[in-house]
């Protein structure tokens, strides 16, 4: 009798996950596939690494993104924790407003959200017409290093506040009032209890934003300037320009997902970590 009920079990399970798996194959998996393939065949159809050497030429770029991605990160980060900290220690009605006005922003597109920022960044948007008008001089928003990093915080905040916030509303207030009893002082309390119950969160955060972040292509290529082309901005190249080179732009694709997939796998080592946190001084 158990046999045939874990044999309905499995069958029932299989039978509920099976869209899933159809779904995973079609647009996971067998894209994933020919994106590989491309990297590693020439245009005969033959496998050659020549494809992957010649990224050697976007050394910079692939470096420029990295080092982009690991800035707006941290500045999210920055941002996101102690926005948390202070959302979290709200009345209840206070908390459901603030996480409105932080999810308000994901229900608009990222292109129309970047291209309306551009416009208020520019050199005749609303910021630098309301600069001249109290007397002082237009400045250089767009076209540079800042306005990129600028315009991948502004987009992907939400996705670091939402994790943390997540995980710090979950912390049992007793825990921090013996914490308290047992002499720590605010920040030891941040430092020994709340920070390693939310590192789960932050880990979370920090993937969701590096994710989009290294891998974006439009809002460098509408706030930044010549010098600040990034990983999707070439392989978008690649693929729309006259002169293109999809075997390059799989294999900018396949470093992109390597890129990403240790980035998830080093994150994910942090995040395996006890529950609770140290209450000594």
């Amino acid at each position: 009798m158990k046999s045939k009920s874990k044999r309905k079990i499995s069958l029932g399970s299989v039978f509920i996950n099976a869209p899933y798996f159809v779904w995973a194959a079609l647009f996971i998996i067998i894209p994933l596939g020919v994106v590989l393939i491309y990297a590693f065949s020439d245009g005969e159809g033959g496998f050659t690494l020549s494809n992957m050497a010649s990224l050697a030429d976007y050394g910079g770029v692939i470096l420029r993104s990295l080092w982009y991605s690991v800035l707006a990160t941290v500045i999210t980060l920055l941002i996101a924790y102690p926005f948390s900290y202070v959302v979290c220690r709200l009345r209840p009605a206070s908390q459901k407003i603030a996480n409105m006005f932080v999810t308000l922003p994901m229900w608009i597109n990222l292109l129309i959200k970047t291209y309306c920022l551009s416009s208020l960044m520019d050199g005749n948007g609303l910021i630098n017409q309301a600069l001249a008008a109290i007397g002082f001089g237009r400045l250089s928003l767009m076209n540079n290093t800042g306005a990129v990093i600028f315009g991948m915080v502004y987009n992907y905040l939400p996705y670091m506040i939402l994790p943390i916030y997540n995980v710090m509303s979950k912390i049992d207030v007793s825990l921090l009032e013996a914490a308290e009893d047992l002499g720590c002082s605010t920040a030891a309390r941040v430092r020994r209890v709340v920070l390693p119950l939310t590192l789960p969160g932050i880990v979370s955060g920090i993937i969701m934003v590096f994710v989009p972040s290294v891998s974006t292509f439009y809002i460098s290529a509408k706030m930044g300037g010549t010098g600040d082309f990034m990983i999707g901005d070439l392989i978008e190249g690649q693929i729309h320009n006259q002169n293109s080179n999809l075997p390059v732009a799989a294999a900018l694709s396949t470093v992109l997902m390597a890129i990403i997939l240790v980035s998830m796998l080093i994150l994910n080592r942090f995040s395996k970590t006890d529950e609770g946190g140290s209450m000594l001084v």
